[in-house]
């Protein structure tokens, strides 16, 4: 069973930062896509970063600029840095990845547990 391991959340004022860290553990051929998603209350689950295995990022306009994605591919972890940090911003964010258990395998997915960001004013 393959799961994704968050931590880094918390309560922060606004402009501040915080590090987001996930680690995907089980059995993993390889990771194609790992990444970060938020959701706010009342509102639909939408992407904030993610990184492909073969290299480049994306980023949701809203946070271009003040968020940073990397991740170790040896280790399978993803982290997200958080900078100038806006009350906008909280939500639960959620790790992500696309992945294979053998070489053999289809492609699947797996959400992690949550971690609650909120961002005082």
């Amino acid at each position: 069973q393959v799961e994704l391991v968050e931590s880094g959340g918390g309560l922060v004022q606004a402009g501040g930062s915080l590090r987001l860290s996930c680690a995907a553990t089980g059995t993993i051929f390889s990771i194609h896509t790992m990444g970060w998603y938020r959701q706010a209350p009342g509102k639909q689950r939408e992407l904030v970063a993610n990184i492909p295995v073969v290299g480049g990022t994306n980023y949701a306009d809203s946070v271009k600029g003040r968020f940073t994605i990397s991740r170790d591919n040896a280790k399978n972890t993803v982290v997200l840095q958080m900078n100038s940090l806006k009350p906008e911003d909280s939500a639960v964010y959620y790790c992500h990845a696309n992945y294979r258990r053998r070489i053999n395998s289809g492609w699947q997915e797996v959400w992690g547990q949550g971690t609650l960001v909120t961002v005082s004013s």
